[in-house]
């Protein structure tokens, strides 16, 4: 899994993590700015589901995007 995909176009993937997570705010995703650790970090905190599971969701997503 290449995850610089994301952090380089950040921009464009906002949206997109935002529409599947949106409890995180527009400073939150500013924070993010890309990092898996931060946005896994994030959704841990705004939804209270355990750390693996949010790993599995973020790479569920990931793979579902096409990239």
């Amino acid at each position: 899994m290449d995850w610089n995909r994301v952090e380089g176009n950040w921009k464009q993937v906002k949206g997109k993590v935002k529409e599947q997570w949106g409890k995180l705010t527009d400073d939150d995703l500013d924070v993010i700015d890309g990092r898996r650790d931060q946005l896994e970090g994030k959704i841990q905190e705004r939804y209270g589901i355990a750390r693996d599971q949010v790993r599995r969701d973020v790479d569920t997503w990931y793979t579902n995007q096409g990239w």
